[in-house]
């Protein structure tokens, strides 16, 4: 498979998973959305969901979606390091897109969010924010694009990263690789959509569960630079923990792996 083939399904595959993903984010946030209010259980089934579909349209790359997964793979075997950094330019490019197309689907509902009033008094106070000791110098659309911890403790929302991505990436090991050699198969595929569901259910409750670094990392520069009136902060001082948690759960998978199955 050559460099142009795994970029190519990587930024699509990925595209579709932010798409789908900051979508359900987007429909249960907004108040003139069908779904507003519909809970953390849509929200971690919608992430799932989206991960199937990314996975089937970017099956010819072994679906990666995700720069931990990607590392993981390498560590085991299952990629040319060589591979590693085209996997990863796709993966970034993909999640920028798709949190693009999200702000495109909802553009409606984004201007009428961000000038609703009561919205805008919710999210300010004397310090900024309501609860500026939840979420420093986050918006109220923050949430749609990336992620945000419900109590601000840097090694534990670390350790929470890490934790979740190990398990993530270690079940996707161990499914079994493909023909191919780069990722899971078909029903494997299935299944790793109903781990990221469990994790979200399980796992999410105090990072909203990031897992991937693209998934964080782009939408949350697109959040930077999109004209969105009354954004906010796009919390900078937050975003390296679902980029370095994610890595290292990435490694460790590997890691476990070489010491435990290979």
């Amino acid at each position: 498979m050559s460099s142009s083939d795994i970029f190519i399904s990587e930024t699509i595959g990925t595209a579709v998973l932010l798409l789908m993903g900051g979508g359900v984010c987007a429909a249960v946030t907004f108040k003139r959305s069908k779904a507003f209010n519909a809970g953390w259980v849509a929200i971690a089934f919608g992430w799932g969901f989206a991960v199937l579909t990314g996975a089937y349209i970017a099956a010819k790359s072994g679906a990666h979606l995700n720069p931990a997964v990607t590392l993981g793979l390498a560590i085991k075997g299952g990629i040319e390091w060589s591979q590693v950094p085209v996997y990863l330019a796709g993966e970034m490019l993909g999640a920028m897109i798709g949190a693009v197309l999200v702000w495109i689907v909802y553009y409606g509902q984004f201007q009428a969010h961000l000038t609703d009033k009561e919205v805008l008094a919710n999210h300010t106070s004397e310090e900024g924010l309501v609860d500026p000791k939840a979420a420093p110098k986050a918006g109220p659309v923050l949430g749609i694009f990336s992620t945000g911890p419900e109590i601000r403790h840097t090694v534990q929302n670390l350790a929470t990263e890490i934790i979740a991505t190990t398990v993530l990436v270690l079940s996707i090991l161990t499914l079994g690789l493909s023909d191919n050699g780069k990722g899971v198969g078909t029903i494997g595929t299935l299944l790793v959509a109903l781990v990221v569901v469990g994790i979200g259910l399980s796992l999410g409750g105090p990072t909203g569960y990031a897992i991937n670094p693209v998934r964080d990392l782009g939408p949350r520069i697109v959040h930077a630079l999109l004209p969105l009136p009354n954004k906010g902060g796009s919390d900078w001082g937050y975003a390296w923990i679902p980029v370095v948690g994610p890595l290292i759960g990435g490694a460790i998978a590997g890691g476990i792996y070489q010491v435990a199955f290979a």
